[in-house]
Parts: C-alpha cells; sequence; structure tokens
C-alpha cells in the first residue's frame, strides 16, 4: 500500500495488538475507498475486534484517520531516510533512489495515488484534524528535501526542494490516471535534470 506500513505488531514479532489491527484494517481500507467511504463497523470487522475496542484506542473516527496519516507520513519519512542510508557517501544517488523508488510504487497495480495528498482532498475544510496532519507531513518533507538540496551543493535549495515536490506529487498523481506508462515513468529523469542545473 503507497505510504503505508505494515499490519504486523511493532515490533515484528508475535501477533498485532488490537490497536495495530485497527490501525492497518483502516488505512488498507481508506486508501482502497477513500476515508469517507468506510466507516467504522466496516473497520472492526476487516481487523477482527469489537467497536468499543476501537474507541478505547481512539476517540472518534477522526482520531484514527490522523493515526492513519501519521502512519503513512512515516512511511515516506522512513523510505527516504533509508534511501539515504543507503547511498551515505552520497546523497545525490540516495535522493535519486528515492524518487525511483516512488516512480516505481506509482506504476504497480492497484496504485491510488498519495494516501496523504487523498485525504487532502477528500477534506477541504481548514480547520480539520486530518488536513493539518497532511499539511504537516508535506511541508516536512519540502523541508527534508531542501535539507538533501543544501548537502548535494543545490545553489537554490528552496527552489529545488518546490520543484522536486512538484514532480513527486505529479507522480503521485499520474500514477493513479496513466498507470505505468504515464508520465510518471520519467520522475527519475525529470529530477535529474532539475538537480544537474541546480549545481552548475
Amino acid at each position: 500500500m503507497a505510504d503505508g506500513t505494515s499490519g504486523d505488531g511493532r515490533d515484528g514479532s508475535g501477533p498485532a495488538r488490537a490497536g495495530d489491527r485497527i490501525r492497518a484494517a483502516a488505512r488498507e481500507l481508506f486508501y482502497s475507498r477513500g476515508i469517507r467511504g468506510v466507516g467504522v463497523d466496516e473497520i472492526v470487522a476487516r481487523a477482527g475486534v469489537t467497536k468499543p475496542s476501537l474507541y478505547r484506542g481512539f476517540a472518534s473516527k477522526d482520531a484514527l484517520v490522523v493515526a492513519c496519516l501519521e502512519d503513512y507520513d512515516s512511511g515516506l519519512r522512513r523510505r527516504l531516510d533509508e534511501a539515504l542510508a543507503a547511498h551515505s557517501d552520497d546523497p545525490r544517488a540516495g535522493l535519486m533512489a528515492f524518487l525511483s523508488g516512488i516512480a516505481g510504487r506509482s506504476a504497480r497495480p492497484g496504485f491510488r495515488g498519495c494516501g496523504l495528498t487523498n485525504a487532502l482532498v477528500e477534506y477541504p475544510e481548514a480547520d480539520h484534524p486530518a488536513r493539518a496532519a497532511v499539511l504537516a507531513s508535506k511541508r516536512a518533507l519540502h523541508a527534508r528535501l531542501a535539507e538533501v538540496a543544501r548537502t548535494i551543493g543545490a545553489r537554490t535549495p528552496e527552489p529545488l526542494a518546490d520543484a522536486l515536490l512538484l514532480l513527486i506529487e505529479g507522480a503521485f498523481a499520474c500514477g493513479q490516471i496513466f498507470g505505468a506508462e504515464g508520465p510518471n515513468r520519467s520522475l527519475a529523469a525529470a529530477a535529474e535534470a532539475l538537480i544537474a542545473a541546480s549545481l552548475e
């Protein structure tokens, strides 16, 4: 699932706790069907728990939505961290590995875009907690991209971060629209050209 995490136990050993099962079920349902199209009854049925179990862990459906958005965010951050760590001596290569990963995931069958961006579309209300969670995630990603841009020596790190985030969001959208044969497959090449220009 795009921008999601595993439904297993937090430590990877043994069965997942009820709260983890609820989050995993909600993430899958929200991503495949949309948040507002999924009710609490369906979530607890998928998770194999009771409704009181859900409300013991989450004060409301909105609170569960925010928790799932935080999971999506954690997954995205983890993939960037792992890509950079795998190329610790070459942050440019790490950034490109992260972007190539997005391009690859956006071409998979069943890809429905970014779970965070989808939530923002579903919740246009400026004061909704889901919207606040998404904006915080996207701003954090932009800040991290700017940090990497500075590390690789970009002349204008903030504009490069702007451009990279535009490409990422475009790849998320194009993957959902076109699938494997869309412009999303050119994400890495387009990013490479922008990065090269920013270093000249």
